[in-house]
């Protein structure tokens, strides 16, 4: 017979990116007594990782506990990035509601949407909790009204609709039912989540299920698979069959070596957990998510939504260029190859395929954050590789037409701005949909424009807005090819020969448009050292010295003056690189460099090229 856990409460907290999700975690975690009085805790801190950190975003989905009257409340922090939507969409099958939190002045944002989507596709209960009210520029009232226009449009039940609003601001620490009351704590969050959100339940005399809906992993124990356990109990030493829902043909009979429970940031070993508790499972090899862990007697796995597929794909190819190897500690395709396919044991939306050629992985993901934070992550390692250009994964449909992936684009623009936005997105195939004035001032336009016109736009986007653009982007599933996109319009400035760059030959070069290199840096022959002022690629000359006369000397370089080279992020070096370059990537460096080093060679490839698609 099910029965409800009332000691229990397991949610998650929701959230468009930078609204205060991770803020408001450390806010419950300080207040339930996790931390001592006279600890030292850091800020953010379920971002664990300093990637999360230094981008002030969550990247994976964090557990935590905290207890409060009695009852052990479960949390898990989600991401709020379109690109690590894989990490929303599993999570969610572990509790039984959610917290959305919503920025006091912005209001609903597109992954507002998004992430709220799911949670009512699985019926959950929802608590909306209005953050930082403390803004000076704050409209709680009114935003109050947009969640509920949004839980309107979408479908939200009764239930749903009569959700309960909590006004916070995670950052000065208190939380009230009421505008007008006193500003405290967050006392009034946590009684709205016991009163709220529902106890789990389930049948403890019935046979032991739990789901895996996380994937955890460690150097010492291997995979550890988190989950909720749905019926019955779980106990160190007990044997399980391990089966999954998409994949009929596994049945695979394991013990359960180690298991935990969450208490505020730690992981606590437990002899045995029963139904309702989010645990940790560890000893396990071949364990994946979507998995149920079952009773032996009893192999009945529990229905697991497919993570959605990458949308956008990069070859990472074993680095061959004349500096290979001087300054990264691991080079080889084997080290490479281990380290993506180690990746996999945490990132579900990640896809790895070998090729023909031992040294270039296909390396799939959900967009340009999804990868780009996976290549910082390496280089940070020590890895050293190269990159190609992201490329879209297309479809084919019945009558075997090319199908691309399609993106919902948001854009918040200052009224002036918005004529070059609409323009710049128009030639990259982007369709206005819809355009309205913001709470702000600002013109708030909406696009459908296919993946593949977004790569390499952003920089583009934050220079024609002055930096006060805001673009946001959800998924919209596959439509057909719109056409060929033109990318880029200049060309690039290309080494003329190897060694170590000096000021006359820069001065030189960078007439010829923008240099990302100063003096005393190392080049190579096909290595780009700048963006040219004109579409076709020039070829420079960035070693040259000034050759000695009579009447000049080599210190005569000192009055030359050289303009500030372009100092290229990794996101932009991503965004910039053609189809026929790559992005050499180093633990110190990031080179640009053509994929044929050779300018001979390399004028022959594009001559054959131009041949085919004549004929073509």
């Amino acid at each position: 017979m099910k029965t409800s856990r009332e000691d229990v409460r397991n949610i998650a907290i929701i959230a468009h990116v930078d609204h205060g999700k991770t803020t408001l975690v450390d806010e419950l975690l300080k207040q339930s007594g996790v931390f001592r009085e006279n600890q030292e805790v850091v800020e953010r801190v379920m971002d664990s990782n300093d990637l999360e950190r230094e981008r002030g975003i969550t990247i994976l989905s964090k557990n935590t506990a905290v207890t409060y009257k009695g009852v052990k409340i479960n949390i898990i922090d989600t991401p709020g990035h379109a690109d690590f939507g894989g990490e929303v969409e599993r999570v969610l099958k572990m509790v039984d509601g959610v917290v959305l939190v919503v920025d006091a002045f912005e209001g609903p944002m597109p992954q507002t949407k998004f992430v709220l989507r799911k949670a009512l596709e699985l019926d959950l209960s929802v608590i909306c909790c209005i953050n930082k009210v403390d803004r000076p520029d704050a409209r709680p009232e009114e935003v109050v009204d947009e969640v509920l226009e949004l839980l309107m449009d979408l479908d939200a039940n009764e239930k749903q609709l009569d959700c309960p609003f909590v006004f916070a601001s995670a950052k000065s620490g208190f939380a009230v039912r009421d505008l007008s009351e006193e500003k405290i704590n967050m006392i009034p969050l946590f009684d709205t989540i016991i009163e709220s959100i529902p106890a789990p339940t389930g049948d403890l005399e019935a046979p032991a299920q739990m789901l895996v809906s996380t994937i955890d992993y460690n150097e010492y124990v291997g995979r550890i698979g988190i989950g909720r356990i749905d019926n019955g109990s779980l106990a160190v030493n007990q044997d399980v069959i391990m089966v999954n829902a998409h994949d009929e043909a596994k049945k695979t009979k394991v013990r359960i070596t180690k298991l935990y429970e969450f208490d505020g940031l730690n992981k606590v070993a437990v002899d045995r957990a029963e139904r309702g508790a989010i645990v940790a499972v560890s000893g396990i090899a071949d364990l994946h998510i979507g998995d149920t862990i079952c009773d032996v007697n009893a192999p009945d796995p529990i229905p697991f939504q497919k993570i959605s597929e990458p949308t956008l794909s990069m070859d990472f190819i074993v680095n061959d260029s004349p500096l290979a190897g001087t300054e990264g500690k691991y080079v080889t395709s084997r080290h490479i190859r281990d380290r993506l396919f180690r990746e996999l044991n945490t990132d579900v939306s990640l896809r790895v395929e070998e090729t023909d050629s031992a040294d270039r992985f296909k390396v799939s993901g959900r967009g340009e954050l999804h990868l780009s934070v996976l290549i910082e992550t390496m280089r940070r390692e020590g890895f050293e590789f190269a990159v190609s250009k992201a490329q879209v994964l297309t479809k084919k449909d019945e009558r075997n037409r090319t199908l691309e992936p399609m993106e919902i684009a948001y854009v918040d623009v200052p009224e002036d701005c918005a004529g070059t936005v609409i323009n710049k997105l128009a030639m990259r195939k982007g369709e206005l949909m819809g355009m309205s004035n913001t709470s702000s001032g600002d013109t708030r336009l909406e696009f459908s424009i296919p993946s593949r016109g977004l790569i390499g736009y952003r920089s583009e986007f934050l220079t024609d807005t002055k930096g006060n653009g805001v673009l946001n982007t959800t998924f919209d599933g596959y439509d057909l090819y719109k056409g060929e996109i033109e990318f880029r319009k200049q060309g690039s400035l290309i080494a003329f020969e190897s060694g170590e760059a000096v000021t006359y030959g820069l001065f030189n070069a960078q007439e010829r448009g923008t240099l990302f290199i100063g003096p005393g840096e190392k080049v190579y022959a096909g290595m780009v050292v700048g963006q040219c002022g004109k579409p076709e690629d020039v070829e420079v000359n960035v070693c040259k010295t000034k050759h000695l006369t009579n009447t000049r000397s080599s210190g005569s370089d000192d009055a030359l003056h050289l303009i500030t080279p372009k100092q290229m992020s990794l996101e932009q070096c991503i965004e910039f690189i053609d189809n026929d370059e790559l992005l050499e990537v180093t633990p110190k460096s990031l080179r640009i460099r053509k994929r044929i080093l050779d300018s001979t060679l390399r004028k022959r490839d594009m001559i054959s090229r131009k041949a085919k698609q004549a004929n073509a």
